[in-house]
């Protein structure tokens, strides 16, 4: 009798064991289901609202029509800040084989696209004009194919004074 109880002991201590693994790993994979997605929300969303004017603005001086902000884009953008500000560097790539190509793609985005990133502490008039300064990031904004933008940005976790930055345009 007394082994039977110990072997019994043992199985449900396995059983257990292999429960509590499981709901670990369902918690896990939850979790990872949480963080792939990222909806345009919080204090670095809704920039695009205010960025219309300057934007208007810099493509008029080049006789262009203004861009449109759009929620997919600056989902695209929010999406990129945060991973920069996570990371705690500027970067196009957010890992594991996810260049822009891939990200525009994955949010649903067709057709030609251009991507301007920046980091630091500066506001949002600053940062465009930092970009004017910039060959190619004044390029993309004066892109006559573009017609739609998103722009977000995400304070750094450790510093909430520095600002990952992410403008998204598109067709």
């Amino acid at each position: 009798m007394t082994v039977a109880k110990i072997e019994n002991c043992e199985v449900q201590s396995s059983l257990n064991r292999r429960m509590l693994f499981r709901a670990a790993g369902l918690a896990a994979l939850a979790g990872l289901a949480a963080c792939a997605t990222v909806l345009p929300t919080g204090e670095g969303a809704g920039v695009s609202a205010t960025a219309v004017g300057t934007l208007a603005g810099i493509r008029a001086s080049a006789g262009l029509d203004p861009l449109v902000p759009d929620p997919q884009l600056e989902q695209a953008a929010l999406q990129q800040s945060g991973y920069m500000a996570r990371g705690g560097r500027m970067t196009h790539s957010t890992g594991w084989g996810k260049g822009f190509a891939s990200r525009v793609k994955g949010n649903g985005i067709a057709g030609a696209a251009a991507e301007n990133i920046a980091e630091g502490r500066f506001d949002q008039q600053k940062l465009f004009d930092i970009w004017m300064h910039s060959v190619g990031h004044r390029s993309n904004m004066l892109d006559p194919r573009f017609t739609r933008f998103g722009l977000a940005y995400v304070r750094d976790g450790r510093d909430s004074s520095l600002r990952y930055w992410s403008l998204v345009l598109g067709k």
